[in-house]
């Protein structure tokens, strides 16, 4: 017999202890613990996929839009363009403040208040998508973070509960032999070895991808104050001269 696939007890009970037999031997309790880690693992690496191809998505649109934006063109134009229905977070931004300067622009009539209130609506609007942006593309980020801190307890109480049961059971055997022993701690043991499986791939991912995030949103956030300086000049020439308030340029 293959001592390192099953164990025979004292009564000649066969333990399969392979990985799918400890699941089938173990205690119900300890069975809903393991499935449980394993869909949080399963979740863990779709929300992986899903930001890895995102940030990646969102990047390479942006430094497209970035190309196009300081071009030389018409602003304008590239509100056309990219301004009905804004396809990533830094075309978002530059849509929601070209549409609160279009708005504002023409009521400036040589108002140094009104041209104030102009760019400071402009920086709100920004600030407000550039966070809008981020919180969506930091959706599920929590569960992330949450799997990685909270998995190794819940394997760890799996273990818990499968070892109270077997020291149970061998009181009621009144028997401490190895092979009465083993295949029950091992069937707490391999919750444990789940929620650290599920838990090690979380904690690694959230850092990456956080570190990923921070950096986007640094990006957003500097394109916003660029963007903002350009639109300030803008406002205080169409203020001293509303004819120049249609067609800002970035430069």
């Amino acid at each position: 017999m293959d001592r390192s696939v099953t164990a025979t007890d004292l009564g000649g009970a066969m333990h399969d202890l392979s990985l799918w037999g400890l699941f089938l031997q173990a205690d119900w309790v300890v069975k809903l613990v393991m499935l449980g880690l394993l869909l949080a693992s399963v979740w863990v690496w779709a929300i992986v996929f899903e930001k890895v191809t995102s940030l990646r998505r969102v990047n390479k649109a942006a430094d497209a839009f970035e190309d196009a934006f300081w071009s030389g063109g018409s602003l304008d134009d590239l509100y056309r363009k990219e301004g009905d229905r804004p396809s990533h977070p830094m075309a978002a931004v530059f849509a929601a403040a070209m549409r609160e300067w279009r708005r504002g622009a023409q009521r400036l009539g040589g108002s140094d208040l009104v041209a104030a209130g102009l760019k400071e609506r402009i920086d709100r609007t920004m600030g407000v998508t550039v966070q809008r942006e981020m919180d969506r593309l930091e959706r599920w980020m929590v569960f992330l973070a949450s799997v990685g801190s909270v998995a190794p307890f819940v394997g760890l109480f799996g273990t818990v509960w499968g070892i109270m049961n077997s020291f149970a059971a061998i009181a009621g055997m009144n028997n401490t032999n190895l092979a009465v022993v083993a295949p029950g701690i091992a069937e707490a043991l391999f919750a444990t070895a789940i929620g650290l499986v599920a838990a090690i791939p979380a904690v690694l991912a959230y850092n990456k991808i956080n570190s990923d995030l921070a950096r986007f949103g640094s990006r957003l956030e500097g394109f916003a104050a660029e963007f903002g300086a350009i639109l300030s000049r803008q406002t205080e020439s169409a203020a001293a001269d509303p004819g120049r308030a249609t067609a800002p340029v970035a430069e």
